[in-house]
């Protein structure tokens, strides 16, 4: 999608204020002795107390209001049975639609404490998609995301997951540019243009390369197995930089 409009701009934002606030709801409702499913439960009420419809269920059939991924999943987990415990890293990916506009956000969060090392990879992995949508703006190299986060990456010592790409949102929930890689890429020579709202949604590991499926033909693990953070925004570039439309705080 691109912006031209006002009343495009605003409708994108309320979408989004209503997707960030369902995720920072899930994400203080999180206990030991919860199941995902009961998780997925709390989305679900909220994006209908709001008129929101899951993105991934209405568009995909997804099994889930949302997406829950525990320790070794890495994405669209689905909500079931898994009880969460303490020291779980748990992603939450949350999409929706109203009005007929989509947005589209996650992050990584601890259920009470985590091991150093994966706390770390938590803070960093939040300031991997704060770099690369540091480099959304019209006009700039569309690459120039993946680029910056690759470099990010190599020098804290992490991996990125090379087939989870960001992607263009807005009047759906995956649109073009269909793949804008979070990894260092060549010959890519696109550009942002003025108004484009697209993800920036790095995979940030401490050894995984690539996103293997299950059998249930949703879940994601890395292989090689290790873990895994996301966080994700939605953003619209303009001739200022970007305007992330996830905030929880959305006029």
């Amino acid at each position: 999608m691109t912006i031209t409009r006002q009343d495009e701009l605003d409708g994108l934002k309320e979408i989004g204020r209503i997707v960030a606030q369902v995720l920072q709801a899930m994400a203080r409702a999180m206990e030991p002795g919860m199941t995902t499913r009961e998780l997925d439960d709390v989305g679900r009420a909220l994006l209908e107390r709001e008129g929101a419809l899951s993105a991934p269920q209405s568009t995909y059939g997804f099994p889930g209001a949302t997406c829950i991924s525990v320790n070794e999943e890495i994405a669209h987990g689905i909500p079931g049975d898994r009880r969460l415990q303490a020291g779980d890293l748990v992603n939450i990916d949350v999409s929706a639609s109203k009005n007929g506009y989509f947005a589209d956000t996650g992050a990584s969060w601890p259920v009470l404490a985590l091991p150093p090392a994966l706390e770390r990879l938590r803070r960093d992995g939040k300031r991997a998609m704060e770099i690369g949508i540091a480099q959304v703006g019209s006009g700039k190299p569309l690459a120039g995301i993946g680029r910056a986060v690759g470099r990010f990456a190599e020098e804290r010592g992490y991996t990125l997951i090379r087939n989870l790409a960001s992607h263009g949102v807005g009047r759906a929930l995956h649109e073009e540019p269909g793949e804008i890689p979070t990894w260092p890429t060549r010959g890519d020579r696109r550009r942002i243009q003025k108004g484009l709202v697209l993800t920036v949604e790095p995979f940030l590991s401490l050894g995984g390369l690539w996103a293997s499926e299950d059998a249930d033909g949703w879940t994601l693990r890395s292989e090689p197995r290790a873990p895994v953070v996301q966080y994700e925004h939605t953003v619209v570039a303009t001739e200022r930089g970007p305007i992330i439309v996830t905030s929880p705080f959305q006029a």
